[in-house]
Formats: C-alpha cells, structure tokens, sequence
C-alpha cells in the first residue's frame, strides 16, 4: 500500500485531498500547524477508510519544522509516493508600508515550502521509479494580484520546469490552478469575498478528485472547471492591459 503525505492537511483542499486519498486506499502523513484538528481529522479517516494515518504537526514557515517533514519524506524505510504540498497563507493589505514578516512568512509557506519538500520527495521517488508531486497553484497566477500572485505563479512555473525534468522517470508533477474554492481560507485570512459571485466557487472535495483524476492521467496542470479553464486561455492570449482589469479588482479584496 502507498504512503502520502499531505500538508495542509487540516482544513481546506489538503483535507479533502487527505479524504480522497484515503478513499483510494493510500496510508497517510498528514501535516499542518494544528495538532488537535489534525488529530481528529486522522480519526475520521482511519475509521471510515481502514487507512494508516500518521499525524505530523508543523508549521512549514518555522525551519526547524519544515525539516522534521524533510526527513519524514527522506525515510526510505517508510516511503512517500505521493506529496501534495497544499499548505497556504494568505497575505492581505498592501505590500507598499505593509508588514514585512507577514510577506516573508507567507513566501516561506507557499514558495520555500514546496521548493525544499520537492527537493526531498524527488529522489526516493526516482530511485523507485515511481511516485507524484502534486503542488498548489492558482488561477491567481496569472494575475497582477500582489505577492500572492507572484508566489503561485512561482509554484506554477516551477511545477512546470520539474515536470519536464522527470519527464521518463516513473514521477509526475501536476500543478492544480483552481479558483475560488470555498474552504476557510479568506475567512481566516479577514479578506473580504463578498463580491465574488456564487458561480465563481468551487467545491473542495470536487476540487481535489478532479485533480486525482489529472495526476493519473499524467496531466502537468489541473484547472478544475470548464469556466476556469476558459478563464485561463482568455488570460494567456488576451493584453495585459486587459488582463490588468480583474488584477486590480483581486488587489481591492484583499486590501479591504
């Protein structure tokens, strides 16, 4: 049986990414900063799926623990076949005389994470000639939507370059660029979503077996969504002047 390790895992798209996995019979690694909530998340999947589960806390902007999940990922006693590096952190307010920390801890979260977790599956994974990566992208990535953004349209191009570097080696890498999902993540963040209309969102657990479904069919990029994945071919062809129109707008939210 398969090991995954999640992070994220207690909330959000990790959860239902940890859900989907168990249902398809992989034992887990769950990682994330809230031990108790990872807790009785494991409880839920080893008795409703007869799963292995592991529970890992870690708050992935903090060295030392990002190294205790590096290590879990190095155990060749205890291989991981699947990684899904789903931890976010949301970064509100203007980079312009806005708090510097809070930026470099989120760079941290959703760039520094996913390059070193990367960098210590990828190998075990070649050795074995078997295994995928699986990080969170965004739509947002192609969008001058603050360092946000920038971040996810790093994971993106990143997840991209990797993928073409295990080209032939038994890995995959796919990139999963949704929307808006509804999960916790803007309400814990305080940025402000009510302009965003209903057709906009997409469920989480929908999110995450439409992405299962791309990683088995080898795909580099999922775009759950027929009305994402349209948003992101007008997105690369059309000007950047046009493209800037809804940048600004996402800019707004999160400042408000």
């Amino acid at each position: 049986m398969s090991t995954a390790l999640v992070t994220g895992a207690s909330s959000g798209l990790g959860r239902a990414f940890a859900r989907r996995l168990a249902e398809q019979g992989h034992d887990l690694v769950l990682v994330a900063r809230d031990r108790r909530r990872l807790e009785e998340c494991a409880a839920l999947l080893r008795g409703g799926h007869g799963v292995d589960v592991e529970v890992l806390p870690a708050d992935l902007s903090v060295r030392a623990d990002l190294d205790r999940v590096v290590e879990r990922l190095r155990d060749g006693a205890r291989p991981v076949d699947v990684l899904v590096a789903s931890a976010g952190e949301a970064v509100r307010g203007s980079f312009v005389g806005g708090d510097l920390a809070v930026e470099e801890k989120a760079l941290d979260v959703l760039v520094r994470a996913v390059l070193v977790l990367a960098h210590a599956a990828a190998p075990g994974m070649v050795e074995r000639r078997r295994g995928a990566i699986v990080t969170v992208a965004s739509v947002a990535a192609l969008l001058p939507g603050g360092t946000y953004s920038a971040a996810k349209a790093w994971v993106l191009l990143f997840s991209r370059s990797l993928a073409l570097e295990l080209a032939g080696t038994g890995v995959t890498v796919t990139a999963l660029a949704p929307g808006y999902v509804r999960t916790e993540f803007h309400r814990r963040a305080g940025i402000g979503v009510g302009g965003v209309p209903r057709w906009a969102w997409l469920d989480a657990d929908r999110v995450a077996a439409d992405c299962l479904a791309d990683v088995a069919r080898g795909r580099v990029v999922s775009v759950p969504g027929r009305r994402y994945r349209v948003a992101v071919v007008l997105l690369r062809v059309l000007p950047w002047r046009a493209v800037e129109i809804p940048g600004r707008w996402r800019l707004r939210m999160r400042r408000s």
